[in-house]
């Protein structure tokens, strides 16, 4: 008696298995101190146009107020990403940070740092602070979806460390790069950066820094948020009211939105309507108070968070 034919046995399919979305508990790091000039320097970082890296420079002069002054400069402008990669580096710095003197102490070291200082106190700090963790790591602490691909953050980092600032006072001048020194090996995913003499003395409480919330740095989703979000965490103080008009947000977006014709300020204006309300989304309350004013109420710190000494108000105009 003749066998029955075998029916067909379909292969197993393969089902992807489902991304894991990193909870809270899966980050590290709450807040930054961030240094306030690099979070408030107008154009320092921008909405950036496609293709307009091929053909745009960065070109940023920012008074500091009491004859102080600083200017950045490089190849090419920063945008969203370079701002959350720098926000990212600047948090980890905080417990993981390592002091890195930027001058042994020999004679000829000693007199570069006689002429860093200005009647006895320094322009900035001396040292540098370094960064050691990896590409993944640093993606996760930002937000990133993806954080098996290292391209975007390498891409940051590289344009970030061709960046340099000088800063005079008085008559005195020094000069370092935005990263004082960057590292990685793409093979192991490991990644070594050295923050700037600024960013440093903001972390460890030399100068007047900017609390930035971590939370909300991975909740952001639209790129102009970032820019509006981290310039306002630059003169709001948690819990605290400032009073912004919206031609002063089109400006954290695009600095040079006065200078744009009627048509293009117009659109400008429009964009900004899901910024604003994406910083509701995340506890931030803005009132209008008149035609393009708004009052901005930052949310307060949680209860369980690190109490940091209170910085100085910033001046920043509004």
């Amino acid at each position: 008696m003749p066998k029955p034919p075998k029916s067909p046995v379909s292969k197993p399919k393969t089902v992807s298995k489902p991304k894991a979305v990193p909870q809270p508990s899966d980050y590290e790091l709450d807040y930054a101190m961030h240094d306030s000039v690099h979070c408030l320097a107008p154009g320092l970082f921008r909405s950036i146009t496609p293709g307009e890296r091929a053909s745009s420079k960065l070109k940023v002069d920012y008074d500091l107020g009491d004859g102080e002054r600083i200017e950045f400069s490089g190849p090419e402008p920063l945008g969203a990403d370079d701002l959350r990669v720098l926000q990212g580096l600047v948090a980890m710095a905080g417990p993981r940070g390592v002091i890195l003197p930027e001058f042994p102490d020999t004679a000829d070291a000693m007199t570069v740092r006689d002429l860093m200082e200005i009647h006895g106190k320094p322009m900035i700090s001396k040292d540098g602070m370094v960064v050691k963790s990896s590409y993944k790591q640093l993606g996760r602490e930002i937000g990133y979806a993806d954080v098996s691909s290292s391209k975007t953050i390498k891409d940051c980092l590289e344009r970030m460390w061709k960046v340099s600032a000088i800063v005079e006072k008085d008559g005195k001048r020094m000069g370092f790069r935005l990263l004082s020194e960057y590292a990685s090996d793409d093979n192991k995913g490991n990644l070594y950066v050295a923050l700037n003499p600024r960013l440093t003395a903001a972390i460890v409480g030399d100068i007047r820094y900017t609390h930035i919330d971590m939370d909300e740095v991975r909740t952001i989703k639209v790129k102009n948020t970032r820019f509006v979000h981290q310039r306002l965490c630059g003169f709001i103080d948690q819990g605290k009211s400032r009073l912004v008009r919206l031609d002063t947000i089109c400006k954290y977006i695009w600095p040079d939105d006065d200078l744009a014709d009627a048509e293009t300020r117009k659109k400008h204006r429009t964009r900004t309507k899901p910024v604003l309300k994406e910083l509701e989304s995340m506890g931030w309350l803005i009132e209008v108070y008149g035609k393009g004013k708004f009052k901005i109420t930052r949310p307060k710190a949680p209860e369980s968070e690190f109490k940091i000494p209170r910085r100085k108000a910033s001046p920043e105009p509004v």
